[in-house]
């Protein structure tokens, strides 16, 4: 059975709603998707648990680097209203079967409000390595055109694989 094994992020785009963004240097920290937990001990429990709390995460953000001050940077800190951002990456992978080079789209798209903007350092000759980190209230991330994940924060959104991981609550609530 043949397989595409993962290689690398051969290239990406970042895009504010229909604008593909310049100057960034190429370093995007993606969000790393924290879920809120709550300890589970007690009779019957060897010890201790940390339970996640299905559809709550802790506060996430998402960080990339500018090489020097430049106009795109300044469209992202307007806090009155979120911002959209469309990551769309070409991810390579290899056919296991094949040895052939294949590769599969990845869009992530985030929507959230500036948090800290760094406006990165002064020195002659050099990148001044700006950097705007962004809070996270929505994510969906869809690889080779089937959407894996999404959840939005305000609307009580929370879908993995397919699966609306909140149904049940909703319907009790």
């Amino acid at each position: 059975m043949s397989l595409q094994l993962p290689e690398v992020l051969n290239h990406f785009n970042l895009y504010n709603e229909a604008e593909k963004l310049i100057g960034l240097t190429g370093d995007v920290e993606l969000p790393e998707l924290n879920m809120i937990t709550d300890t589970l001990s007690g009779s019957g429990v060897m010890g201790e648990i940390e339970d996640p709390v299905t559809g709550a995460f802790e506060s996430t953000t998402i960080k990339f680097k500018w090489a020097c001050l430049h106009r795109d940077l300044f469209k992202l800190v307007d806090t009155t209203q979120p911002t959209q951002l469309t990551l769309r990456a070409s991810l390579q992978c290899m056919d296991t079967a094949t040895g052939y080079t294949d590769y599969y789209p990845c869009k992530i798209v985030l929507r959230g409000k500036a948090k800290t903007v760094n406006l990165g350092t002064a020195e002659n000759g050099k990148k001044m390595e700006c950097e705007t980190e962004i809070e996270i209230m929505y994510i969906k991330v869809v690889l080779n055109n089937e959407t894996l994940l999404e959840v939005d924060k305000l609307n009580f959104v929370y879908v993995v694989n397919g699966k609306d991981m909140l149904e049940k609550i909703r319907a009790q609530i």
